[in-house]
């Protein structure tokens, strides 16, 4: 008994030191983001001030070019001829030519420096809008590690019967959401920030389109650029919905997989059909959250491995339990053979089992998936 106290109490102290730590590093991410936002406010002014001064240098240097282009008309001319004209005249032409070329060759000279002026502010502000994003992940993530730590870990650290069993569920949610963040910030990085520098340096290329080439490539420009928004729009709804769909809280989940399948089959061009049966009611939160991820999970499946043309998705509703069938028309698999990156299928195992609920999986190469999932629900 003696024991039991002693390692709860170096529990409960090395669980105190880690929500210090945690606090501590919360705040310094933090203040990393807020400085980080600061400086790109800063440089973003900086950027407009410096893109306006390169247009105003490449208007006065087209306009000296073309009085360049007459001067050195009126010399050829004066020279020709210059038995008509006397030699201040002659002096004065040429003077003038040297001098607007002068003034040409300047101007040129400014507008490559604030050219490159600019596109040093692009690429420091490209590299800021990512540490901005990676910061903002980084802080939501280690708000939730702190959540569990300060609130969650001890009402479930008080349930447990010792403290090796409070010890390894506590570092197996803090591996949990490590990974989570790794993921989230990996996809972030990966889909919507690198998506978004594009579509900054695409939008300069299509004003210098315009001007050099005409409106009619500078609107084929626009026509790719509007193509990756709307592929950055996707990559950030999609990781919306990984995180957590809102509507699932406030419509509930019958209406919630609609949504999610019709953006699904919009964005992947797949044909995905959803087909709900029995009368539509809301369940708990943890049952709700759960059939959604399972069939989230089960859907992302047949997209990205199944190489599928067509998912059909059931949903059947009774008095006592909810089925899930997600089938597709794929290259399907053994499910006998144990792959080494079959994380997802595993995950669904584990959370079907926490709802004392059964998973089958039907496959076979060549011949498409059907994943039944059935969760017994009462009241």
């Amino acid at each position: 008994m003696t024991e039991q106290k002693l390692g709860d109490k170096a529990l409960d102290t090395i669980i105190n030191e880690m929500v210090d730590t945690v606090t501590n590093s919360k705040d310094e991410i933090f203040q990393i983001s807020e400085d980080s936002r600061n400086e790109f406010e800063k440089l973003s002014q900086e950027l407009i001030d410096t893109k306006r001064q390169v247009h105003t240098l490449i208007d006065d240097g087209d306009k000296l070019q073309q009085k360049v282009k007459f001067s050195r008309m009126r010399l050829s001319e004066v020279s020709k001829q210059f038995q008509e004209y006397s030699e201040e005249d002659i002096r004065q032409v040429y003077e003038q030519t040297h001098a607007l070329q002068m003034d040409l060759s300047m101007t040129r000279e400014k507008e490559k420096q604030m050219r490159e002026r600019r596109d040093d502010l692009e690429f420091r502000l490209r590299n800021l809008e990512d540490t901005i994003e990676r910061a903002e992940g980084l802080g939501g993530k280690i708000s939730v590690v702190l959540n569990y730590l300060t609130e969650d870990f001890k009402h479930v650290s008080d349930a447990l019967e010792d403290a090796k069993e409070k010890q390894q569920f506590g570092l197996k949610i803090i591996e949990a959401q490590e990974e989570e963040r790794r993921r989230l910030s990996r996809e972030i990085h990966d889909g919507p920030a690198q998506m978004l520098a594009n579509v900054m340096l695409r939008s300069d290329l299509v004003d210098r389109t315009y001007r050099e080439r005409g409106i009619d490539q500078a609107m084929a420009e626009m026509k790719s650029l509007k193509k990756m928004v709307r592929s950055a729009l996707y990559e950030v709804r999609r990781i919306i919905y990984d995180l957590r769909p809102m509507a699932l809280d406030d419509l509930g989940l019958i209406p919630t997989l609609k949504k999610y399948i019709a953006t699904m089959e919009d964005y992947n061009n797949v044909r995905i059909t959803f087909q709900p049966f029995g009368k539509e009611r809301r369940f708990e939160t943890k049952y709700e959250v759960a059939l959604f991820r399972l069939l989230q999970e089960a859907v992302q499946n047949a997209l990205k491995h199944a190489e599928a043309t067509e998912i059909k998705v059931k949903v059947e509703m009774t008095h006592n339990a909810t089925t899930i069938i997600v089938k597709d028309d794929g290259k399907g698999f053994d499910p006998s053979e144990k792959k080494e990156q079959s994380f997802g299928l595993v995950g669904m195992r584990e959370r079907v089992d926490m709802l004392d609920g059964e998973m089958k999986i039907d496959s076979s190469p060549g011949k498409g998936t059907m994943v039944t999932i059935l969760i017994p629900i009462n009241g």
